[in-house]
């Protein structure tokens, strides 16, 4: 059996501290992986003169499969998000943020089980017509929403529900105010939905729905949206569960697929062994289920659940006093 190649992006702040654990309990259970580190961020800035090195583009592309820690992308200085060129340039076009309430967490609510799908490379972030006048007192950007990107990224949404035994798919959109853009996403979630007998199919405007997340969440299964609406919901998602923390993200193509911690690096931690891995362990669990090794998934699943819920050497955030090299041991014991 050949050897899968994984290419790891360690990336900035915390990013290293919470990778290497994650390595560590991908090797525990022994799914036999090979590893090429690349650079991406800040430290590819420091060390090759460029946020997205070609040598790193190079890497992704053979192996196919990505596991990636938080990028920072300086702030106002001109350069391009980073996780926004990647999605591009790799056509990385569904986001899947799933959220699952873990015991143990604070959060507010319990039994939670979502899953955003997020048309990742169109809408408002596509990055298409941003200028500013030359006096800097106006600025345009402009949304575009094909036919084609919508029926991808609601078929995929519906295909992931029939997947995994999910029984409902809400389309969310503003179609009553933004009639072009988010009038066509509508308009095709529809008729894709009408494919989907199996499986009931709802639709919700983006303000409603994020009042409705936050008074009765468990109405939600999978929610399909546009880039932007995805972005904020997913969030507010996260929330529900204790945060980004507990939050992972994949990042899907056709043949190619990356796999992160959505939250941020976190600098004023980095190195000081205080930063819970459990974002980024969820991605890998994410990248074992679509490189279909779900049994060595669902151990490290188990293994996390019952860290967090006893309380065995958890991290601050998740109310305990240890840090990232005691939690991932917690869970290695286990494993």
């Amino acid at each position: 059996m050949t050897q899968q190649r994984i290419t790891v992006i360690r990336g900035d702040g915390i990013g290293p501290d919470i990778i290497d654990a994650t390595i560590k309990i991908l090797d525990k259970v022994e799914c036999n992986f090979a590893y090429d580190y690349a650079d991406a961020g800040l430290v590819a800035l420091e060390n090759h003169g460029e946020l997205l090195p070609q040598a790193t583009l190079d890497l992704i592309a053979k192996n196919k499969v990505a596991l990636k820690g938080p990028l920072t992308t300086p702030v106002g200085e001109g350069f391009t998000s980073i996780n926004v060129s990647l999605r591009k340039k790799f056509e990385l076009y569904a986001n899947v943020r799933p959220v699952l309430s873990f015991k143990g967490t604070k959060a507010r609510y319990e039994d939670i089980d979502i899953i955003t799908v997020r048309e990742n490379t169109q809408g408002m972030y596509s990055g298409l017509g941003q200028v500013v006048s030359e006096d800097g007192n106006e600025a345009e950007a402009l949304s575009k929403i094909t036919r084609d990107g919508a029926e991808k990224i609601v078929t995929f949404a519906y295909e992931l529900a029939r997947r995994e035994g999910r029984k409902k798919v809400t389309a969310v959109h503003k179609a009553n105010i933004l009639k072009s853009t988010s009038g066509l996403f509508l308009k095709v979630a529809r008729e894709v939905g009408e494919r989907y007998p199996d499986i009931e199919s709802t639709e919700m405007i983006v303000d409603n729905t994020c009042m409705q997340l936050v008074m009765n969440p468990h109405q939600f299964d999978v929610i399909v949206t546009t880039n932007l609406f995805g972005d904020i919901l997913s969030d507010l998602c996260a929330g529900l569960v204790g945060g980004l923390g507990m939050a992972p993200g994949a990042n899907i193509g056709k043949d190619c697929a990356i796999f992160e911690a959505v939250h941020g690096s976190a600098p004023d931690i980095a190195g000081k062994n205080l930063a819970n891995p459990t974002s980024v362990i969820l991605a890998a669990i994410q990248m074992l289920e679509y490189l279909k090794m779900a049994d060595k998934a669902e151990k490290i699943r188990a293994a996390l659940k019952d860290v967090i819920e006893s309380g065995d050497r958890t991290t601050r955030d998740l109310g305990g006093q240890h840090g990232t090299t005691e939690f991932t041991q917690a869970l290695l014991d286990r494993l």
